[in-house]
């Protein structure tokens, strides 16, 4: 164009002819057709043909794989389905399928029917559905693992490489001419407007299953032993040396903090004294790294096996509880093998802690997140004659939906007191002041937040939805939709049978476009919650596979390890046997408070106890 710049000095004697219009007129629509056909081969990819694998053409857990430029094949070996799509049930399959309840109705013969559950509950009947339930989730989890947000197909460096999360679903295709495939808009909402038009709590709507803090705060302390972000690198990958339950967040996640957090003597942690009563030392005793604000007081910087764990009291109470839980188990062990090292003290004390840990989120937290009313069953010997392999790897997709901060109320009660948020965040000197038995009171009594169906989120917890949401785009995680599909559930086919709400769902079909288009953690927090449920079918049907497998996974549960010997004989063995959030807090605390994962059902139930002695 530098040819055809005019000089200053000649512009006013420059006079185009018609001929130079028209000239001009012609290049200019040239110019704009290429411009766009750019445009759309920048979308489409270098050869402006749109990668088949964008579509999602591949059904029922077939593999798409591109031939050439505009061709693809869909593998669908051991699928149970054939055909170009994998759309073709083979006999067995159509058999299955017929015979196969749909989830609504598993999830109803679940919660109803009190006296069929109670004859199944105290007879037989009970191990071999427990059998089912955790078969037939954990199947739905590939072992080893086969995605990661680098590799949209099998690989080495997937499987091997433990520094990135593992993904169910390979990502959306770089190549797509849509950032969620070939469906919806072309710029995806901003992540600060879908917090605050669909996150943002105006009431606050408690649980009707009745779940209070004291589950709040184990959900946050349990899982953050493996969902360890790490937030410097994008693409998904992961801090946690360990995909699993560790104790990592009670013993610090590498040698060189857990050695800073051991005493060195007797296999227990490190503590201080405070009117009598043990609690985590501080940092200036144990220089570990650990997050406090610049100002925050010496005396109040607890050292704790997670460094995060100081911006809640409700997470310092339970790293207290579990620290005075290890040194009582020790105390145990050394009583029946006074030969045992602290080395041999300590890690079989770990072992136990990691068993406790297990059976009270299977028996106890699951429990409660299900309403089941079979009681479900910490047993690992269910799964010793069934096909299970004892590994695992926590998914990127299992990160994003168990982000449940709708849980935290508007403010917090604690011994008559309210405390709002700006008391509460980063206040280590409340678990003193208070005690630990209060703590667990007040939290087991108040209700925490639905977490299904949207607008409950307090703003203090608004930048969350909106990390969750930029690292889910930057991982290219597929569209709701195609999860559901993948974990056997119909995929919803527009908006308003996602949520059930007419406002909402027209703002979301303004958003989006298409309902094919929508995002997972949209998708699994907006989605209409079940009846008198703390969220909806998606949560449930894609988390349990993820927890369940993620559990009984864990290396204690296999038969080289579920034995006696493992854990010091059999006094060990039925501590984690018969473990119990209740003996958990009630025999490490002066008086035993209302402890549950549920607020008190009557009168009866709230009223304090002194420690019983079946304990």
């Amino acid at each position: 164009m530098e040819d055809n710049k005019v000089d200053e000095a000649d512009e006013e004697e420059y006079c185009p002819t018609e001929l130079h219009q028209y000239q001009f007129g012609i290049f200019s629509m040239w110019m704009f057709i290429h411009l766009l056909l750019l445009q759309t081969s920048s979308c489409a990819g270098d050869s402006g043909v749109v990668n088949p694998c964008c579509y999602y053409p591949c059904q029922n857990s077939g593999v798409c794989v591109r031939f050439g430029t505009d061709g693809y094949q869909c593998d669908c070996t051991r699928t149970g389905f054939n055909g170009e799509n994998c759309t073709d049930p083979e006999f067995w399959t159509r058999l299955r399928l017929l015979l196969k309840p749909s989830p609504p109705v598993v999830h109803s013969f679940l919660t109803n029917f009190h006296w069929f559950w109670n004859i199944v509950n105290n007879s037989f009947l009970r191990d071999i559905i427990m059998r089912l339930v955790l078969t037939v989730r954990s199947d739905l989890i590939p072992s080893p693992p086969t995605y990661n947000t680098k590799y949209g197909y099998l690989s080495w460096e997937s499987y091997y490489n433990i520094s990135y999360y593992t993904r169910l679903l390979p990502p959306v295709p770089k190549d797509c001419p849509l950032p969620m495939g070939t469906k919806g808009k072309s710029v995806l909402p901003d992540p600060k407007l879908l917090a605050e038009r669909f996150f943002r709590r105006k009431t606050f709507r408690p649980d009707p299953q009745g779940t209070n803090l004291m589950f709040a705060f184990m959900a946050q302390h349990f899982t953050h032993q493996f969902f360890r972000t790490n937030h410097d690198v994008p693409g998904g990958f992961t801090k946690a040396l360990g995909h699993g339950v560790d104790a990592s967040n009670i013993y610090g996640d590498n040698l060189m903090r857990q050695l800073q957090l051991r005493l060195q003597k007797d296999g227990k942690l490190k503590y201080q004294l405070v009117k009598g009563e043990t609690y985590p030392p501080t940092v200036s005793e144990v220089p570990v790294h650990m997050v406090y604000p610049k100002d925050f007081p010496p005396e109040q910087r607890l050292a704790i096996g997670q460094e995060v764990f100081g911006i809640l009291p409700g997470l310092t109470m339970y790293a207290t509880i579990w620290l005075r839980e290890h040194n009582r188990v020790c105390d145990i062990m050394k009583a029946e093998h006074p030969t045992w090292d602290d080395e041999q003290l300590f890690q079989t004390s770990r072992l136990i802690i990691i068993g406790e840990i297990i059976n009270i989120i299977i028996e106890e937290y699951v429990q409660q997140l299900s309403g089941y009313l079979l009681k479900m069953k910490f047993d690992p010997t269910l799964l010793f004659n069934a096909r299970f392999q004892y590994s695992n790897r926590i998914a990127l997709e299992f990160c994003q939906l168990y982000h449940w901060h709708p849980l935290m109320p508007d403010s917090f009660m604690v011994d008559g007191d309210e405390i709002p948020y700006s008391q509460f965040l980063y206040n280590t000197s409340l678990l003193m002041h208070y005690g630990v038995e209060k703590l667990v009171d007040a939290f087991s009594r108040q209700p925490a937040g639905q977490i299904g169906g949207g607008l409950n989120s307090h703003e203090a917890v608004l930048k969350v939805a909106e990390m969750v949401v930029r690292e889910s785009r930057a991982a290219r995680v597929r569209p709701f939709n195609e999860y559901r599909k993948k974990f056997n559930l119909k995929p919803y086919t527009s908006f308003y049978d996602l949520t059930g709400n007419t406002e909402m769902a027209r703002d979301l079909e303004e958003l989006y476009g298409d309902i094919d288009a929508l995002e997972l953690y949209i998708g699994v927090l907006l989605e209409k919650t079940r009846a008198d449920g703390i969220f909806g079918e998606s949560m449930v049907e894609m988390g349990a596979p993820f927890s369940l497998k993620g559990l009984m996974g864990n290396p204690i549960c296999s038969p080289e390890y579920w034995k006696p010997s493992t854990f010091g004989g059999e006094t060990g063995f039925n501590i984690v046997k018969k473990a119990t959030l209740k003996k958990l807090v009630c025999l490490n605390t002066k008086w035993c408070p209302y402890v549950d994962f549920h607020v008190p059902r009557n009168e009866e139930e709230a009223k304090p106890k002194t420690p019983s002695t079946e304990l």
